[in-house]
């Protein structure tokens, strides 16, 4: 199934499918409804459909294989949001060793580049604390936890943050949690997902520049307001086959910026699940994303977006994740200049 949660003529989010290669939206609630006279509490929202478990899945596949006309709506009648908006909780992984590589190199260049002979101070640099986190990456996986307030969808309207200049888009891809769990085996791990989605981690890089030397990890440079874009939809497990041979592809204003696959992931989302669920519970609607890919951003070329770029993020399988960069907001020192 294709799971969705999209708005209601009234402003209500409600829980749907996509039908006819993603054409149609099927009001799940709505045709409960029609079929056996009363709502259902596991489709009130994806995330209590998750937390219903396998059974939840079952009524859902049950009314998507009925889809009377009467509770199908148009696609581009209505808005979708995050598949899960917000998540009860997420996390940010790093399992693309290029991207990682990549990044380390162009923000040396951009160094470099500000000085009088940059090809003579690239050679100077000094690499230790960069490779140091390419060794602690191959020892196991790093993450950090987002901001599961600023979650928004396809078609939510993404606010540039007033603090940067320099923003940059994320191709990731992502997993949600299907079932309770904790120490969880890596071999039990796949049966704790219920399904996979795109991920664009929008990433201020100049204030990414200034707060990386705190050894912190990332923090004001991908937590502002509408920062953690996802969709289209949740593709359940059943449905997508093997995850890790996945196309992936980020265009900006219809040119391909770059590509990858999934199966260049050094550590898949069972090893996440297994190593993050050590002493911790993790609940049903938990979001794992896995990092960049390999020339997933642009940073990796040093290009960064303007105002009002169309970034589509595409995953095999899955569809395209279509965001605007919206106007750069005025800060409070402008606004009184």
């Amino acid at each position: 199934m294709r799971l969705v949660t999209f708005v209601d003529a009234i402003g209500i989010d409600r829980a749907g499918a996509l039908l006819d290669n993603d054409q149609l939206v099927l009001d799940l609630q709505r045709t409960h409804h029609l079929l056996r006279g009363h709502d259902s509490a596991a489709l009130v929202s994806i995330l209590a459909l998750v937390e219903a478990g396998e059974s939840g899945l079952e009524l859902a596949r049950w009314l998507v294989a009925k889809a009377p006309r009467e509770t199908v709506l148009e696609r581009q009648s209505v808005k979708l949001r995050a598949p899960i908006q917000p998540p009860p909780q997420m996390r940010d992984c790093s399992c693309f060793e290029l991207h990682l590589k990549q990044s380390f190199a162009a923000a040396r260049r951009a160094r470099a580049l500000r000085t009088e002979d940059p090809e003579a101070t690239l050679k100077a640099m000094n690499t230790r604390a960069d490779d140091r986190v390419i060794e602690t990456f191959n020892k196991q996986p790093i993450y950090y936890k987002g901001n599961r307030f600023a979650v928004i969808g396809n078609d939510d309207e993404f606010l540039w943050p007033s603090f940067s200049r320099a923003m940059d888009f994320e191709l990731e891809f992502g997993c949600y949690i299907g079932k309770r769990g904790k120490d969880i085996s890596r071999e039990a791990a796949r049966q704790h997902i219920v399904g996979y989605t795109i991920f664009n981690d929008m990433s201020a890089r100049d204030a990414q520049a200034l707060e990386m030397p705190g050894m912190l990890g990332p923090a004001k440079s991908k937590d502002f307001d509408t920062a953690n874009i996802m969709g289209p939809c949740l593709v359940t497990a059943d449905e997508l086959g093997d995850p890790y041979d996945l196309n992936m592809i980020a265009r900006v204003n219809g040119e391909e910026w770059g590509r990858g696959n999934t199966r260049d992931m050094r550590w898949t989302f069972e090893d996440v699940i297994a190593h993050v669920s050590r002493s911790e519970t993790l609940y049903p609607g938990e979001f794992l994303g896995s990092g960049t890919v390999g020339n997933g951003c642009g940073l990796e070329q040093l290009r960064y977006l303007k105002p009002g770029d169309v970034v589509e993020l595409e995953i095999e399988g899955i569809g395209v994740l279509r965001t605007q960069a919206g106007t750069k907001a005025a800060s409070k020192a402008e606004q009184t200049a």
